[in-house]
């Protein structure tokens, strides 16, 4: 079984190529950037939220990062430089449908969100409280 250099060669030529493209059009593209607090546990709703973003946005975002932070209790959402949503000023944790509407009015202000245009823009908010075992509020992370 003989190995054929040429096809490999070229077919590494192809992938860096097609790689060059799509990072060259991601640079185009905004940034997100969510800042967490690892000391706080948060990596999870950050990964979440992540994940909802480039769903519903996989063509207008070009890079989404998750980024640690060194400074306990951040949590801040950005789209290039622009912060979005700060815990410290908002208050709490966004709602998936808010933080989408919030990341839409930047990178892709045309589009219509579907349902999520529909709901109350005033429940922005998560509610990070729970219920204990007796199926009383306990308290959340706020």
């Amino acid at each position: 079984m003989s190995t054929n250099p040429v096809s490999t060669d070229a077919a590494s030529a192809d992938a860096a190529s097609s790689e060059g493209r799509l990072r060259a059009g991601a640079a185009e593209r905004p940034r997100v950037t969510i800042e967490y607090c690892p000391r706080c546990g948060w990596l999870l709703r950050s990964a979440w939220l992540a994940q909802e973003l480039l769903s519903t946005f996989p063509a207008e975002i070009g890079e989404l990062a998750l980024i640690p932070s060194l400074q306990s209790g951040t949590f801040r959402i950005q789209v290039n430089d622009r912060v979005v949503w700060s815990r410290q000023t908002d208050g709490g944790f966004p709602a998936a449908a808010e933080l989408k509407r919030r990341i839409r009015d930047q990178v892709a202000p045309e589009r219509a969100l579907g349902h999520v245009d529909t709901g109350d823009r005033d429940a922005g908010h998560l509610d990070t409280g729970h219920l204990d075992a007796r199926g009383s509020e306990g308290g959340g992370e706020r």
